[in-house]
């Protein structure tokens, strides 16, 4: 049977596509405030993703950036 979708049927972009969630969230997440956020992204600590208003920021850096921490 053909076009049974285990061709390239998506996963592999779906992995690339990070999962982001807006300033206030990735604020909470990592326990401090948007500014902090807000600061580390300016300083390359974590990357920017989303328009010009609404800032997103990806779910898999936040978790490394606060492992990161914890062995500091």
């Amino acid at each position: 049977m053909t076009g049974t979708g285990d061709g390239d049927g998506g996963t592999a972009s779906a992995a690339a596509k990070p999962r982001t969630v807006p300033t206030e969230l990735a604020a909470l997440a990592m326990g401090v405030t948007q500014a902090t956020i807000r600061k580390w992204a300016s300083r390359g600590k974590l990357t920017r993703h989303g328009g010009p208003r609404r800032a997103e920021y990806d779910l898999d850096e936040l978790f490394a950036l606060a492992r990161r921490s914890e062995t500091e």
